[in-house]
């Protein structure tokens, strides 16, 4: 629905699927140099020996449920509330997610 040019969206809560075989990356903005995305996991990790390099960087923050991600040094839990910058090229990987919930991510990616 748009009013006046602007969208008018639903909430980052709805259309959460009852069975997700994989997570789902939804992007809810893009622009020259910026991306938002909602993230939704449901007990996911990243494949075994799969690792993140991404060129821009990414700042997340789990909305609901938790996760653990995994840095070349280091193991980071979050949980709702909880959020990490992540510089580009920074090797991580999903190592978690709450199996009982979705979990619900933010994810903002820019140069």
């Amino acid at each position: 629905m748009s009013r006046n040019g602007i969208k008018l969206n639903s909430s980052l809560f709805a259309d959460l699927p009852a069975d997700l075989p994989e997570e789902l990356f939804t992007t809810l903005l893009e622009a020259a140099s910026v991306r938002i995305e909602r993230i939704v996991s449901h007990g996911h990790s990243s494949p075994e020996d799969f690792w993140y390099n991404q060129d821009q960087h990414e700042w997340v923050i789990v909305l609901k449920g938790a996760a653990r991600l995994r840095f070349d040094d280091a193991l980071l839990e979050l949980r709702p509330g909880d959020f990490v910058n992540i510089p580009a090229h920074t090797r991580h990987r999903v190592e978690w997610t709450t199996p009982d919930e979705p979990t619900i991510w933010l994810a903002v990616f820019y140069d």
